[in-house]
């Protein structure tokens, strides 16, 4: 189940000073409501998931996607450096203190887990006091008012990593319904949302199958060139049109008199160019050469391995457009439609044709003109051409009708899962007992339990440096000489003299 970030709306959570809580509920921190709460550390480690025999340190992938995932961890190089009080156990909850703008500080209910997992330097463990129910917790640090807290607080100019401070977190408002009515909550919200994760594994599938179905009805547009039709021309991409890599950029044109905009790899998309983010250089000399026309076809030169190749049409929208050396351009002789084209190179991209002419250099697939210019391309006649392209729009037209039906299922249940919690941690979810203890009661319990484990901690402490001193002393020489006491520095009272000790030798 992903984090939701949304605001609410009708029944939206409340918020100190604006909303009176129910009968035996109280406004209190995160803090307050904690025990203690743990911040991990920074290991060097490998780029692998640790053996059952080995210590792991957990990556923010495990938190982030609603569920603790164990798999998620890197391999610790210096098992030396454990400290066991870094470990996680199950009941522990853990926030990520590190991640995307919808991930930062998401939270997970540690059910099972593995022996020799340790926190990261990007993950916070905050173990609840006893009269928390920890699924109630787990489930108000999910709904939408804390999302939108943590958002407003989360430092970080790129939305691909954000940080949230653990005393921005301890700082976020809580209205703590009593122990018994927690509960009820947690299983009220944990049945219904149950429900609602069925629904988004469903979706998901479909998702899954949608897309295996677009891919099919590309791959059935055309057949292999064993089967094309005796009508069809066999040619090259070459010989159907011809091929350009766009200009390469240069500081020494980010500024100049001809300014002109241009389309990159991050514009072009499947039969979509993105003009949201558009750049510009100076084309004072060779904007003709590289300027697009109504019609021509763009290709990722380079990208990862399965996207290479990836296709698109330019309708003319913006005029007068450029394109860099990060495309290729195809530009269609006249018995070839640039449908036809597009249809054709939609096709190698599913069938991973362009796969097996790439070279890679830096995880980065590059398909050089020169390759792509060898490809096979299939020239039915225009009227068959036509044919082909109608017929194909209209099977994906109705793929997209269906993938339109899954997105708005998926706003759906996101829109629910919002109006549960915000409604749950309103107290309008399940009903109050004027007998259960006060959440203020509870506070103090707490309060109490914190105060005993700091001081648990503080004696822990005491005796762990105690015993290194122990440990440090027992590891001496015998006969050794103990290093000498300190000299006071501490100034004597005006008119005294100190004595000092004479010792005579012959």
């Amino acid at each position: 189940m992903s984090v939701d970030s949304g605001e609410g709306g009708v029944g939206a959570a409340p918020i100190e000073g604006e909303v009176k809580l129910p009968d035996g509920w109280a406004w209190a921190t995160v803090g307050e409501v904690l025990v203690r709460s743990d911040s991990g550390k920074s290991f060097k480690c490998e780029p692998r998931p640790a053996s059952p025999n080995e210590w792991g340190i957990i990556k923010v992938s495990a938190m982030t996607w609603g569920e603790f995932r164990a798999i998620e961890n890197k391999a610790l190089l210096d098992s030396s450096l454990v400290n066991p009080d870094y470990e996680i156990r199950a009941g522990d909850v853990l926030v990520s203190r590190a991640n995307t703008v919808d991930y930062v500080g998401a939270p997970v209910l540690v059910e099972d887990v593995r022996p020799g997992l340790l926190l990261s330097d990007k993950s916070l463990r905050f173990t609840p006091g006893t009269a928390i129910n920890r699924h109630w917790f787990v489930h108000w640090l999910r709904s939408p008012v804390v999302r939108k807290a943590i958002s407003a607080k989360a430092s970080g100019t790129s939305d691909s990593m954000r940080n949230i401070s653990q005393a921005d977190l301890r700082a976020i408002k809580i209205p703590l319904p009593p122990t018994v009515e927690q509960h009820r909550i947690a299983d009220a919200l944990g049945a219904r949302l149950a429900h609602l994760d069925e629904i988004d594994r469903f979706i998901a599938r479909a998702r899954t199958h949608s897309a295996a179905l677009r891919k099919q009805i590309l791959l059935d547009a055309i057949p292999e060139p064993d089967a094309w039709p005796e009508e069809w021309q066999a040619r090259t991409v070459d010989q159907a049109g011809t091929v350009d890599l766009g200009r390469a950029r240069h500081p020494d044109w980010h500024t100049g008199p001809k300014m002109r905009p241009y389309l990159r790899v991050a514009n072009v998309f499947e039969d979509r160019i993105d003009t949201t983010s558009l750049m510009e250089m100076d084309f004072s000399e060779g904007f003709g050469k590289y300027r697009l026309l109504p019609g021509d076809v763009l290709l990722n030169e380079g990208q990862s391995p399965h996207l290479v190749g990836r296709p698109a049409m330019y309708k003319g929208i913006p005029e007068g457009v450029a394109f860099t050396n990060s495309l290729l351009r195809f530009r269609a002789d006249a018995d070839v439609l640039p449908g036809w084209a597009l249809l054709v190179f939609r096709r190698h991209l599913h069938a991973g044709r362009f796969m097996r002419e790439v070279r890679i250099t830096t995880n980065i697939a590059h398909l050089s003109s020169s390759r792509l210019k060898a490809v096979e391309f299939p020239v039915p006649p225009l009227d068959e051409q036509r044919r082909l392209i109608s017929e194909t729009k209209g099977r994906l037209a109705r793929a997209d009708r269906l993938k339109q039906l899954l997105d708005s299922a998926e706003t759906h249940t996101t829109g629910l899962r919002r109006a549960l919690l915000t409604e749950a941690f309103a107290g309008r979810l399940v009903p109050q007992d004027p007998q259960d203890e006060p959440a203020e009661d509870l506070l103090k319990r707490i309060r109490i339990e914190r105060e005993a484990a700091e001081a648990e901690r503080r004696e822990a402490r005491r005796a762990a440096t105690k015993a290194r001193r122990r440990e440090k002393q027992a590891a001496k020489p015998p006969g050794a000489a103990s290093p000498p006491a300190p000299v006071s520095r501490t100034p004597l009272p005006e008119g005294e003299q100190t004595i000092l000790s004479l010792e005579f030798t012959e």
